[in-house]
Parts: structure tokens; sequence; C-alpha cells
């Protein structure tokens, strides 16, 4: 079993070292606050390649860019051609590592969207992904169009992007996996309730997948919510290999093996679950069974998911949280 090098002092040949960021939770809510981030993330792509010359990627959490407010402000959104977005490409080539990032991007057709973006150390974004599941009522970005990309990283790995409330869904962790990821990144700005639930769903989206996984959530306070750090990294039978404090703007570090993912994913047979799932008692049936059971699943293609409570549920839409009720339907 893989470890984390000494937080990737010691790193191997066929390791990559990832460091994750616990931000200070900035407030930002004008122009000026945005360009003042948009350095002080510039600045801390710096203190990552300074804390660590071996750092293949440094990942930022979730709002890190735009902090916890939930202003949809068109003066403050971005765009990929923006200056936010090539301040973040520039640091990357200035400092010869990866990124990861996190932007509220305008949407002209209608609410933002929540995204992500993993940029390499030549300036050129590699992987884009727009959150597929805001965590509601609490969030008003428009749902994620795009599905769940898979990039090729620093020395060969495969790697996605899940953001904060998506990797409380097995499904996503799965559907990374299933595409290819051997590292799934997790960025996040939950608070302290949910604390119990993200280490357990961090250990099982792992394990689950025989995938190694990389999370962080944004740090301390912004005067009205509170953070709660706790970056954490996970091997792929879910144990926790390095696991972060409370404090603001550390940078926890680990060599991550995407060699010795793979080499489970071919040779395990007990819990290769990502292999057993579409291959149902392969012992007694030739290849196993690869039919889909799940009842769910078949709902939610002919667009008819709904669980035996649907008509008993309360909070449908974003009212508790001051938001309108939508009118518009989504068009995918």
């Amino acid at each position: 079993m893989s470890s984390s090098g000494l937080g990737g002092l010691n790193k191997s040949p066929q390791g990559i070292v990832v460091g994750l960021v616990q931000l200070q939770n900035p407030d930002v809510s004008t122009p000026a606050e945005l360009a003042a981030q948009t350095q002080r993330i510039v600045d801390m792509v710096g203190k990552a390649r300074r804390n660590n010359p071996a750092m293949d990627l440094v990942v930022f959490p979730e709002y890190a860019l735009h902090g916890l407010s939930m202003k949809t402000d068109d003066a403050i959104m971005c765009t990929l051609d923006g200056p936010e977005v090539a301040a973040f490409k520039a640091a990357c080539i200035e400092h010869r590592i990866w990124g990861c990032f996190s932007i509220m991007e305008r949407n002209p057709r209608g609410n933002p969207y929540n995204s992500g973006l993993i940029i390499d150390d030549r300036g050129e974004i590699q992987l884009y992904y727009r959150k597929l599941h805001p965590w509601v009522p609490v969030e008003p970005w428009e749902p994620g169009n795009i599905g769940v990309p898979v990039c090729i990283g620093p020395k060969g790995a495969k790697i996605a992007l899940i953001i904060c409330h998506d990797g409380m869904f097995p499904e996503m962790a799965r559907e990374a996996a299933y595409k290819g990821a051997e590292v799934i990144l997790r960025t996040a700005g939950y608070t302290a309730p949910i604390r119990h639930a993200w280490k357990i769903t961090n250990q099982s989206n792992a394990f689950q997948n025989l995938a190694q996984t990389a999370s962080v959530c944004l740090c301390g306070t912004d005067g009205s919510f509170d953070s709660m750090g706790e970056g954490m990294f996970c091997d792929f039978d879910g144990t926790v290999m390095v696991e972060g404090s409370h404090r603001p703007d550390e940078i926890i570090t680990c060599e991550m093996r995407p060699d010795l993912v793979r080499e489970a994913r071919v040779h395990w047979g007990v819990e290769n679950n990502i292999y057993q799932f579409g291959h149902r008692g392969y012992v007694a049936v030739k290849g196993g069974a690869s039919d889909c059971p799940y009842t769910f699943m078949q709902d939610m293609v002919r667009g008819e998911y709904r669980p035996p409570w649907e008509d008993e549920v309360v909070v449908k839409d974003g009212q508790p949280c001051g938001f309108p009720a939508p009118e518009r339907r989504y068009e995918g």
C-alpha cells in the first residue's frame, strides 16, 4: 500500500505530489476585492512552489476567489477568457506547476455556473468542469451541463474534479472512476456541521472506486461564515494518508501513486468494486451479469426519477434560503 512519502518530501519515480491549500475564507463583494483576491491566490501558488519544490499540482478550494456569500452580482462573475483565469495561467507558468482553481462563471442564459479548472504548467486549461450538484437549497448556481471530465495530469495521472456537494453522491465519484480517473479531487467550502459526512464520503469515494482522493475546504471565517479546512488524502483502500487541520492558509501535501491504483484495478479480485459493479456474480455466470437492475437509474434515463416520498418533500426550491422560486426549466 502506498504512503504519503512524508508529504511528498520523498518522491518516488511514479508519484505525483499534490498540495491542498486550506485557503483563508475571503469576503469578496466588489471588482476591486475580486482583483485583490485573485492576486492573493497567485501569491499562494508561489508559496506552494516554495513550500515543496517537488510539488506537481496545487489545489485551491471551491469559493477561493469569491467567498461564501453566494453573490451572483454580474460585476464579480468570471469568464474563461477573463483577467482572473489569465492570472492563474500566468502563475502556473511562472512557478512551473499545475493548479486547480475555482471560479463563479458568468452565464448569459441563466444563473452563473460554479466552475473548476485544472491548468497545466504551460498555462493551458486541461480540465474544465461545471458543478453538477449545487448545494441546495443554499446555492443559486446553474446545474452543470458538461458531465464529469477527466484529464491527463502530471506523470500521466488521470485526474477528475468534483466540487463539494458532488462528493455526497456516490454516483459522481463512480462516474469519474468509470471514465478513468485515478485521482479524484474534491474542492469545497463546507462548514463544520458537514465534518463527519465530509470525512466518510472522501474515504468511501476512494474505496468504492479503487481511486485516490484529495479533498480540501476553505478555512477560517469571513466574519459571517466559518469554513473548516480539513484537507485530506485517501488511499484506494479508504485509509486516510494525510489529514489537515483547521489552520487557514496551511498547505498540506501528499505523494499520490496512480500507478498503484492502476495495479489494484487490474489485479484485485476481492473488492474490485468498480469492475464488479458491471459484472455481477461472475463466479456463477460467464462474464457476470451486465444488466441494470437499478430502478432509480432506469427511471432517471427516462426523466422519471421519483422517490416514493416525493409528494411529502418539504424543501423543493431555494425559498427557505431567501431565493425566489425559479420559473425557468433546465435545458440541459
